[in-house]
């Protein structure tokens, strides 16, 4: 048996063909079914998510009369993203756990995308801001059931030398399904207001991702003849403790994810309040129209760009058998593209920075799943460790809108919101070159 990598013995350049649930090398139409699997989950559930969170959220937030719209919805993000963070882990551990006839991972990712469904939709009819943040906390807890199963697929049944191709079409749904979602999202405020139409279909896509990735990869094993696992609560307490043994790349590629996220979603999370507050032409802010239209052609242009950059990057992945090169390059590319709208406070600044930005971000996205998966120090346990690398995404969403809310506060401007998005960019580079383990 070839020893283990370590931190001190760099892994081989060679990645195994076989599927590690067969131990058999997969076939072309098995694999066309995985990647087509990834994309669709990726794309509805973002396409869902986007067009609330990105548009129809802060608008709504605007028409039930909120006085401070932007705190309000930093607040909600950090109270969803702590929910996010504990439920990503639960449920990526009860999966490694679960033992059923349909395998451990298809009955979380099911119902988990029909809880997401139904709560999203549910943002758009409750008027109490409350219960609508309970509510859409709820809607996390199904998105987190659905995505750590789901995530853990690429572990559990795709063999290494595909993985960068499948991440690609996970990391390309969500370049297509980000964008696109905030293109549909604006079509439902041109009238100033959210209308419920955009939550149904928001909360009908997400419900039916998960289902459509199941059928159309190939049917998982039953897991009912795999080794039991203790049914005792110590037990159970003990599965959630964190790795510790050959972990140092785990940890490192956990603090590279989380700055990056952090970076992307402090402007992502306010692109809306970005395009109204910050951008001018001709010295006049803009009207209602040119936002509508500012944010459909940004968002137009980061899904071309995403599209481009996520389709390149898994295949030469897994061709020059590179993670991190990939990784680091499109984090600068993202901090570059950042750059734009903090020199030039107009639509043409915003429209290069989806060109760059949103190109860095997707081979970012493409390529970063596969290297989380070569860092794991336990496949077993790639539920639970992946759900605790999905953290850092998690946290990073938490910290982001948090970090840009206090700053638009102390400042009144988003001008030092891009300088330390970028910083942030920039310190996620250097933790993913300190990994040892991945080339």
């Amino acid at each position: 048996m070839a020893p283990t990598p370590t931190e001190e013995s760099p892994a081989s350049t060679t990645l195994s063909n076989l599927a590690p649930d067969t131990g058999r090398p997969i076939s072309g139409s098995t694999m066309v079914r995985f990647g087509a699997g990834f994309m669709a989950i990726s794309v509805l559930w973002a396409l869902g998510l986007s067009s609330v969170a990105t548009v129809l959220l802060p608008q709504r937030l605007k028409d039930l009369g909120v006085d401070d719209p932007d705190s309000l919805l930093a607040t909600i993000s950090a109270v969803t993203a702590i929910v996010s963070l504990v439920s990503n882990l639960v449920f990526g551990n009860f999966s490694d756990r679960t033992r059923s006839r349909l395998g451990r991972r298809t009955p979380w990712v099911v119902a988990g995308g029909a809880l997401g469904g139904v709560t999203l939709f549910g943002v758009g009819v409750i008027g109490n801001i409350t219960l609508l943040t309970i509510d859409y906390c709820l809607c996390m807890v199904g998105l987190n059931m659905m995505l750590a199963p789901a995530i853990a697929v690429l572990s559990d049944r795709v063999p290494e030398n595909i993985r960068g191709t499948m991440s690609t079409f996970w990391g390309v749904g969500a370049a297509i399904g980000y964008p696109l979602g905030a293109i549909i999202g604006a079509r439902f405020i041109t009238t100033g207001e959210a209308s419920t139409p955009g939550f149904v279909l928001g909360g009908i896509l997400m419900g039916v991702s998960g289902i459509v990735a199941v059928a159309l990869w190939p049917k998982e094993r039953s897991a009912v003849d795999l080794e039991a696992t203790s049914g005792s609560l110590g037990d159970l307490l003990r599965s959630f403790i964190p790795p510790t043994r050959n972990a140092g790349d785990f940890y490192k590629a956990f603090i590279g994810r989380f700055t990056m996220l952090l970076s992307y979603q402090m402007i992502n999370a306010y692109q809306l309040y970005i395009i109204q507050d910050h951008l001018k032409e001709a010295g006049e802010p803009l009207s209602a129209a040119q936002v509508a239209a500012t944010v459909t052609l940004t968002n137009t242009i980061i899904m071309v760009a995403g599209l481009v950059g996520g389709f390149i990057s898994g295949p030469l992945s897994d061709l020059l058998r590179r993670r991190k090169v990939p990784v680091v390059l499109a984090s600068l590319c993202f901090a570059v593209g950042v750059t734009m709208p903090w020199i030039m406070p107009t639509t043409t600044g915003m429209y290069l920075f989806a060109c760059i930005a949103g190109f860095g971000y997707a081979v970012y996205n493409a390529v970063d799943q596969a290297l989380n998966v070569d860092v794991l120090p336990n496949p077993e346990k790639a539920g639970k460790d992946l759900g605790i690398l999905n953290m850092s995404t998690t946290l990073g969403q938490m910290s982001g809108p948090i970090i840009t809310a206090n700053v638009v506060r102390a400042t009144d401007s988003y001008t030092l919101v891009f300088p330390i998005s970028i910083t942030f960019a920039v310190l996620g580079c250097i933790a993913i070159m300190a990994i040892r383990r991945v080339r």
